[in-house]
């Protein structure tokens, strides 16, 4: 079937993970067109060879990928439905034992938790709340607090629960199918350290585009 009149659909995401040298196009891209043979052939197609240590990444235009295709199907007619940069990672071939995934969690979970507590014993400090609790409760029952009173109880209960409530995790269950504030923010850290990466590329001149030999493999130190 001829490829004249055929309409390639290219999509891309901002960041892509690879684990081979060779990078094919459907390592980088979702395609789709109506003659499955030109899909079949372009998936398979090698798009650049990595030479290198792991842990680096290659920003690649589009245009670059959409010029590729152009090389083998000149005349058909390609829509860009993805991300106009994509940020290619390679990692290699990842062996990590599960004890080890268990040894980074608990180790987060550890700093997390000492973090959160200083951050918290820090702004009592600051805002002197144990006067403050003894001084309401001299006001209320007109004793003096002992500081371990049902005020410092009940206000470490409830900001045990603001915290799961505030952050959408409530035991094994989320109270609501929205993200947390947490997911959010970490979505949000990812798009700028992305952004990032794109235009320092850019500026750098770093950025694999239409003016980059095609056939020099990409190289990193």
């Amino acid at each position: 079937m001829s490829a004249e009149h055929e309409t390639v659909y290219i999509k891309g995401e901002r960041n892509v993970t690879v684990q081979t040298h060779t990078v094919t196009l459907g390592d980088l891209l979702e395609i789709e067109c109506s003659n499955h043979a030109i899909v079949s052939r372009l998936k398979s197609q090698k798009f650049m060879k990595i030479v290198g240590k792991p842990e680096k990444r290659v920003v690649v235009s589009i245009l670059k990928v959409i010029r590729h295709i152009h090389q083998t199907y000149p005349k058909v007619e390609i829509q860009n439905l993805g991300e106009t940069d994509l940020i290619v990672t390679y990692e290699g071939e990842k062996k990590t034992e599960a004890i080890w995934y268990v040894i980074k969690t608990v180790l987060v979970s550890l700093i997390t938790f000492v973090g959160s507590a200083f951050s918290i014993m820090a702004f009592h400090n600051d805002i002197s709340i144990t006067k403050l609790f003894g001084n309401i409760y001299k006001l209320l029952t007109g004793t003096t607090s002992s500081g371990f009173t049902i005020l410092e109880i009940s206000y470490s209960i409830g900001v045990a629960i603001g915290i799961l409530v505030f952050f959408n995790h409530f035991g094994k269950k989320d109270s609501a199918k929205d993200p947390t504030p947490m997911e959010v923010q970490m979505r949000l850290y990812e798009n700028d350290i992305q952004t990032t990466i794109v235009e320092n590329a850019s500026r750098k001149g770093r950025e694999l585009n239409v003016d980059t030999n095609d056939s020099a493999p990409i190289y990193w130190d």
